[in-house]
């Protein structure tokens, strides 16, 4: 399978650990892309909602996946995100081709890109984290109730629906904390003399310029792997979206996939464990 050469490629907001992730769309996308830098920026792993009942197969892969690009060259920078706000203080961490930062500048062909997750920018999360974790309950609890009312919802020959997506559109408050979250980055980031700025957390992807009295810059968000199934990815100069197969179509693109993941459930102990293991091996070989 030949594999798109990137110089940059940005994933945000996987959510491994719910029912809501599509990982097998995330491992089909990595599995595509053979990058110079893959920035995980932040929310991979879902601490928030992370039970011992709830890990299959699929999540592993994906963090098989990202080893494999590591050992085979791709530098790995992950970013914290409030899911996985557990890892900031580990914050500087550094082995073989894996670095894990809270936020990253990178120059990339002259020009200044500011890598964050985002939740710095919501109110919610400074005041009302509890408010904010029964949130991401209820959008993990949507997104279940989706996937059932897609499967009725395609049989009756009227295709996927998302839910989510226009609970979003249609309250004005969340069209307007998004319209705000990017407002405040990109005033933040231009102030900065960032040329871009590239975020997750708000699971909205796009690509749109802001400008100011002070100047302007492109503001860029890489979405999630939940409903968009999008990244964002640098090549010559460029910035494009990405958005992947849906997971209707992913089977036979998988059907090769050479890694044999064991069937038990590991706890969280149990995973960080085995990334610290792969990290150390990768950087032995």
């Amino acid at each position: 399978m030949s594999k798109r050469k990137l110089k940059l490629a940005v994933v945000s907001d996987i959510h491994l650990g719910t029912y809501g992730c599509q990982a097998k769309a995330v491992n089909s996308y990595l599995k595509s892309i053979d990058p110079e830098i893959l920035i995980l920026n932040g929310d991979i792993i879902d601490i928030w909602q992370f039970t011992k009942s709830y890990w299959p197969k699929s999540h592993n892969k994906v963090i098989q996946r990202i080893f494999k690009l590591m050992a085979n060259g791709t530098k790995i920078y992950y970013l914290t995100g409030n899911h996985d706000e557990m890892l900031r203080k580990f914050c500087d961490f550094e082995m073989g081709n894996l670095k894990l930062q809270n936020k990253l500048v990178l120059d990339l062909d002259g020009k200044k890109a500011w890598f964050f997750h985002g939740d710095v920018f919501d109110i919610t999360m400074k005041h009302s984290k509890w408010l904010a974790k029964l949130g991401a309950v209820g959008y993990d609890t949507l997104i279940i109730i989706n996937a059932a009312v897609n499967w009725i919802s395609e049989r009756l020959g009227k295709g996927k629906i998302s839910l989510s997506k226009k609970v979003k559109n249609s309250v004005k408050q969340a069209v307007k904390f998004i319209d705000d979250f990017e407002q405040t980055a990109m005033d933040i980031g231009i102030s900065k003399g960032y040329d871009y700025v590239v975020c997750g957390h708000i699971h909205h992807p796009t690509i749109k310029k802001y400008s100011n009295e002070n100047g302007e810059a492109l503001y860029l968000n890489s979405g999630d792997w939940i409903e968009n199934m999008s990244a964002l990815e640098y090549n010559e100069g460029n910035w494009r979206l990405h958005f992947h197969k849906t997971i209707a179509d992913l089977e036979n693109s998988l059907a090769d996939d050479e890694e044999e993941m064991p069937d038990e459930i590991p706890s969280m102990e149990n995973i960080y464990k085995s990334v610290i293991e792969n990290v150390v091996g990768n950087s032995k070989s």
